[in-house]
């Protein structure tokens, strides 16, 4: 669910201070849009949100979340946005997010 090597290699590449800082700062952006869009999904917007999910959910090691942010958007691109499992994709973000906090307090990463 967590690609910790991505995880490690974030930490190394903008060092630990920028590390620190930047956490917070996707998984805010993430759960802006997460919230969002379990409250009031917009079809018509859905392929860009999902978009910038899965950016994030890459930069955070969020692998499995990543990947159905990805087929969410394929299909919502190809005009199938109301067949798009939201809650699926949503679920899956608040276990990869549990998970990989988790783990950042229990040490998965040096």
């Amino acid at each position: 669910m967590i690609d910790w090597q991505r995880v490690i290699n974030l930490k190394n590449e903008i060092g630990q201070d920028d590390f620190d800082e930047v956490v917070p700062l996707f998984l805010e952006e993430v759960s802006e849009i997460t919230n969002r869009l379990k409250k009031t999904p917009i079809l018509d917007q859905l392929e860009t949100d999902l978009h910038s999910l899965k950016g994030c959910a890459l930069n955070l090691g969020f692998s499995e979340f990543s990947m159905m942010c990805s087929k969410g958007e394929s299909l919502a691109a190809k005009g199938g946005a109301g067949s798009v499992d939201l809650a699926a994709i949503l679920t899956s973000f608040d276990i990869s997010c549990e998970e990989f906090l988790n783990g950042l307090e229990h040490g998965k990463i040096p």
